[in-house]
């Protein structure tokens, strides 16, 4: 089973991208357009204060008529966040998208960010593993 930090490890570009409580959503979403990312975790110092995603917006922001220049990204990101450990497995991330209903995850050891995974990063995951499983089984059977 792959463990989050090897899937960390794996990463293109392993960069936490974050932003603070009192940058404004525009500035979120000019960010996460810049990098090609959907969400961008929000620190408070070294805390962890929470999580901006596209979602977030959508939901909390367009809808309820807020102006991106004008609102701060603590007013529509998530607050109550689920994370991981490094020590964790897909497996385990991919219980938590599916039983949480979010699509990113936070990685915090000893309450230190490390990075964060996508449903994106996990889906990649597994297939890479199922693809060595593959690979290992034709290897066997053609007697290599």
């Amino acid at each position: 089973m792959i463990s989050v930090q090897k899937l960390l490890d794996g990463k293109r570009a392993n960069l936490i991208i974050t932003l603070t409580p009192e940058h404004m959503v525009i500035e979120a979403l000019e960010l996460m357009a810049e990098k090609n990312i959907g969400a961008v975790l929000i620190m408070d110092g070294e805390r962890l204060a929470g999580i901006f995603s596209e979602r977030d917006y959508a939901r909390k922001g367009i809808i309820k008529g807020r102006k991106a220049k004008s609102t701060p990204v603590t007013e529509v990101m998530t607050h109550n966040l689920f994370t991981v450990t490094t020590e964790m497995d897909i497996e385990d991330c991919m219980e938590l998208f599916r039983n949480k209903r979010i699509r990113h995850l936070p990685v915090v050891d000893e309450g230190k960010v490390k990075g964060m995974l996508s449903i994106g990063d996990i889906v990649n995951g597994i297939m890479d593993e199922q693809k060595t499983h593959i690979e290992f089984l034709e290897q066997y059977i053609s007697g290599q």
